[in-house]
């Protein structure tokens, strides 16, 4: 029989060492990384689905802009008026289309914002979970200056309707933010506010 090489075995031996090395130090590496992958992978998530929940919600103020500019101004003495009223319902429809939680807007009541008839009137309701309110203005007598200049050479004053909804969107990126740091803390809830501005049409 013959002996194995003394050198050959040692070797081997070396080898074996080695590969079991480059095990350890690449699960230790995964584990580094992880953390920070799992962040890049839900930060990328919540951020894509802010940015698009804040474009949902920028067309539903648009849609009820766009009604409630087209509406008569003569029952702003009423409490409420019929055409907030209209605009309220029009965001909530557009909202639940959507398939974004309205918080209850649909039932909310109207709070005026201003003197005895005025012209603004907001909505405010509290989402589930306790995440904040949602809040909807709607203001009949928003007034904005144009590029048009009149007969005695000074901008005209258009009056508008304009519609602001205040949303509270949670974040998922404030579970992972402890991961990468200990203790590190990442707003739980942010409001999400868009504003859409339409001439009135009478």
């Amino acid at each position: 029989m013959i002996a194995p090489n003394r050198t050959l075995v040692l070797a081997v031996r070396r080898l074996i060492s080695h590969l079991g090395d480059c095990e350890a130090s690449q699960i230790v590496e995964f584990a580094v990384s992880l953390p920070l992958l799992m962040a890049l992978a839900v930060g990328i998530f919540d951020f894509g689905n802010a940015y698009n929940l804040k474009q949902k919600l920028t067309n539903a103020v648009r849609e009820g802009a766009r009604l409630g500019a087209s509406q008569p101004t003569s029952d702003l003495s009423n409490a409420p008026p019929t055409s907030v009223l209209a605009v309220r319902d029009v965001v909530d429809s557009y909202l639940t289309a959507a398939r974004i939680n309205d918080c209850g807007l649909g039932s909310a009541t109207a709070t005026a914002s201003g003197a005895a008839a005025p012209w603004s009137w907001t909505f405010t309701t509290a989402c589930a979970g306790g995440i904040g309110n949602l809040v909807l203005t709607v203001n009949r007598g928003s007034v904005f200056t144009s590029l048009i200049i009149n007969a005695a050479g000074a901008p005209v004053k258009v009056i508008s309707t304009q519609v602001t909804l205040q949303y509270p969107y949670r974040w998922q990126f404030s579970r992972v933010a402890s991961l990468l740091v200990s203790g590190a803390s990442f707003p739980g809830t942010s409001n999400i506010t868009v504003t859409s501005t339409m001439p009135n049409q009478s």
